[in-house]
């Protein structure tokens, strides 16, 4: 496909095997009947193309899937959404990532993963070329052996041709720490949770934790907060979103769809106080049923939403 993207995302792309509720294993061999056993494309770069595209963008994916019925099963959802898949790649050697997360009745989601495909996806002259027909690129594949380097690479090519730049982190690690150091200078917005400000930044202040990446490169960072909302920190201002009174059902893609959210709410032209906003209504509508889209139907019922759900009351 050569049509032109709102959103290339770019990474880590799972399919996410989501049980609701799981209280505890059976006994033994035994079995237990659950609510909801549901299947979705997930992951900093496939969860965010899927959310991405359920809110209104033409957005694409640029990872690998195996060989695999997992494969098989993400390809055609994204089909299904309307998400280019035409630079998700299919890795014979490998399988698909998985993850299989049964969530407790109170909303905590211990998992399950497999390593596959995705970590080891190449950037390959394909997605570089695809830089001429995307609006905003997502970086999803901090520390990925598969990058080979090249994050830094399409992230200034990127920039060069003024597509907006955002970032986003699986998990702290050393190896995650090294690559933010060759992918900031590029990054016109890092997108991490408090808890990876705490461990990559060395301080539970999410101002200055901000600072301190900003000082490292980054244009601006958006720390997702949990149920505390979202902090938006810019050169000239910090600007905070509370989230939404409501009772979790499933947090799993939460932080993914609060990037999705903001982009999605960027690209329609809203300043970022507004596209935050937005970001945490998603991240609200997502966590109120099982899997990656819980219940987020559209960018306008989002509108709907942010109106007539409770918030927290809002700081600036």
């Amino acid at each position: 496909m050569d049509q032109p993207l709102d959103l290339l995302a770019i990474g880590l792309t799972t399919i996410d095997i989501t049980v609701h509720p799981v209280a505890s294993l059976p006994e033994g061999g035994n079995g237990e009947l659950v609510e909801k056993i549901v299947l979705s494309p997930a992951g900093t770069a496939g969860g965010t193309a899927l959310v991405a595209q359920k809110l209104g963008l033409r957005a694409g994916v640029a990872s690998a899937v195996g060989d695999d019925p997992q494969g098989q099963i993400v390809r055609s959802m994204f089909d299904a959404a309307g998400v280019d898949t035409s630079l998700l790649s299919i890795d014979p050697d490998r399988p698909t990532s998985t993850t299989v997360l049964p969530i407790r009745p109170d909303g905590e989601r211990p998992n399950w993963h497999m390593l596959g495909a995705s970590i080891f996806a190449p950037v390959t002259d394909a997605v570089f070329a695809a830089l001429a027909r995307t609006a905003a690129v997502h970086w999803g594949g901090v520390g990925f052996p598969g990058a080979a380097g090249k994050g830094a690479d399409l992230l200034r090519e990127a920039r060069a041709r003024g597509v907006f730049t955002s970032c986003d982190l699986i998990a702290p690690s050393d190896a995650a720490q090294a690559d933010l150091d060759l992918l900031l200078p590029h990054v016109d917005l890092f997108m991490p949770s408090l808890a990876e400000v705490r461990a990559l930044a060395a301080t539970g202040d999410p101002v200055e934790g901000a600072r301190r990446f900003m000082a490292r490169g980054a244009g601006g960072c958006l720390i997702k907060m949990g149920s505390e909302g979202a902090l938006l920190v810019l050169p000239d201002r910090q600007i905070h979103v509370p989230a939404h009174r409501i009772e979790p059902v499933d947090t799993t893609s939460c932080g993914d769809s609060l990037c999705a959210g903001y982009i999605a709410g960027r690209a329609r032209g809203l300043d970022p106080a507004e596209a935050l906003r937005i970001g945490v209504a998603t991240a609200a509508q997502v966590a109120l049923a099982v899997g990656t889209l819980g219940k987020l139907e559209s960018y306008d019922r989002t509108l709907e939403f942010m109106r007539d759900a409770p918030g927290r009351g809002e700081a600036g």
